[in-house]
């Protein structure tokens, strides 16, 4: 669900010798060298429609073997359970998946919910994913929920927005991210192009 095309069209500017497909075929992700999982709008959607293309068996398969990129709910659905919906996700990493808090900007007014804009993104881990992408870049969100990693070993990027959370987490060969990297100009390529030579 969501932003599919814009995916694909990020990773053909940055790899264009490399053939990217958008696919709800469970074979073609079984014959895949490596996957991204894309999602936009509500988490319980999202898993009833990898369910309902019968594409969740396959995802186990490519995240046990390959490497994976999940993206805004797509790193969502990689934990264990969210409060949007009291969805049950895939529980590849374990945590879970909480509500933005209300809170106050500098100026007094209560932040927006959902969290759409521009904000910078800390590293808190070397990894071969922000190769190239400078410490405290800017990157795209649109989001009202985050993840909340069990362990914090597997944190790898963080942002402010009333408060520190977790916007990007690393485990084996899965890298996931709260913001979209197809939205976050020449940043965001380098990640999807780092990601797209990537060899976990």
């Amino acid at each position: 669900m969501g932003n599919l095309r814009s995916v694909q069209q990020a990773l053909a500017r940055v790899a264009p010798d490399v053939p990217t497909f958008v696919t709800s075929d469970p074979d073609r992700i079984d014959a895949a060298e490596r996957v991204v999982l894309p999602g936009q709008g509500a988490m319980p959607d999202c898993m009833r429609s990898l369910q309902a293309c019968g594409l969740e068996p396959a995802l186990r398969r490519a995240a046990a073997t390959r490497p994976i990129l999940a993206v805004c709910i797509g790193e969502q659905m990689l934990f264990d359970r969210s409060e949007e919906g009291d969805a049950a996700g895939l529980g590849l990493i374990a945590g879970r998946v909480v509500r933005l808090p209300a809170s106050l900007d500098e100026h007094g007014r209560r932040r927006k919910i959902p969290h759409m804009g521009w904000n910078r993104v800390r590293q808190t881990r070397p990894h071969p994913l922000w190769e190239g992408v400078s410490d405290e870049s800017y990157f795209y969100f649109v989001h009202s929920y985050y993840v909340e990693p069990a362990q914090r070993s597997v944190i790898a990027g963080q942002t402010d927005y009333g408060g520190i959370f977790t916007c990007a987490v690393a485990q084996d060969n899965i890298f996931a991210v709260q913001f979209h990297p197809e939205k976050s100009a020449a940043a965001g390529l380098r990640l999807y192009a780092n990601f797209v030579y990537w060899k976990p």
